[in-house]
């Protein structure tokens, strides 16, 4: 009876010993990442949306499981205050913020869509890498005259913003506008604001 009891003490003992080591190692692993948590930055401005430069965010979203966020980049004039109200630029950024979402919904990538403004571009720019959590930025240099940002601003970007920096050259004929109403639409969905346009357009 007295070598029964010890017996199963020490099956006891070596049972424990092994739960205690499990757990201890089980602790020290480290989690595994969140997905979607890497961020891709996209400014652009109004006029000078690049499908070309988009579709490389979207791609390089879709292969890192990361969220793209396009940055409407807004220039408010000098005798403005920089919080006044700017009804013609919202009607650019929401239909554009638009187009990039249907795009992005073909790759299957998640959107974060911004609003950053400032006295220039750049100063936008400066705006929205000090204020966004970000990865790698994507942007579209000017090219064939259109508007964009010139040598400077990528020479500036280069030199000043921390991270991975993808800068893309768009084709001619690179513009991608807002995508187009189906006629179908019922009268209810046309006028009922989403609430993600609501918030875009009270940022200017």
């Amino acid at each position: 009876m007295t070598a029964l009891l010890i017996a199963l003490v020490i099956v006891l003992a070596m049972a424990l010993g092994a739960l205690a080591i499990f757990s201890f190692f089980g602790r020290r692993q480290s989690p595994a990442p969140a997905l979607g948590t890497r961020r891709i930055l996209f400014p652009f401005i109004g006029g000078a949306l690049s499908r070309r430069a988009l579709d490389a965010a979207l791609r390089l979203a879709s292969v890192e499981d990361a969220t793209v966020v396009p940055v409407f980049l807004a220039r408010v004039p000098l005798h403005l205050p920089i919080d006044a109200p700017l009804p013609h630029q919202s009607g650019l950024a929401i239909p554009l913020q638009e187009a990039i979402e249907h795009r992005a919904a073909a790759f299957g990538v998640p959107v974060d869509a911004r609003i950053e403004r400032g006295r220039t571009y750049r100063h936008a720019l400066r705006q929205t890498i000090a204020h966004e959590r970000y990865d790698r930025i994507v942007i579209a240099a000017a090219s064939h005259g259109d508007r964009g940002f010139d040598p400077e601003d990528v020479a500036w970007l280069l030199d000043n913003a921390p991270g991975e920096i993808v800068v893309l050259r768009p084709d001619k004929e690179d513009r991608l506008g807002p995508p187009r109403k189906r006629r179908s639409r019922r009268l209810s969905d046309r006028t009922k604001a989403p609430r993600r346009e609501k918030a875009l357009a009270g940022r200017l």
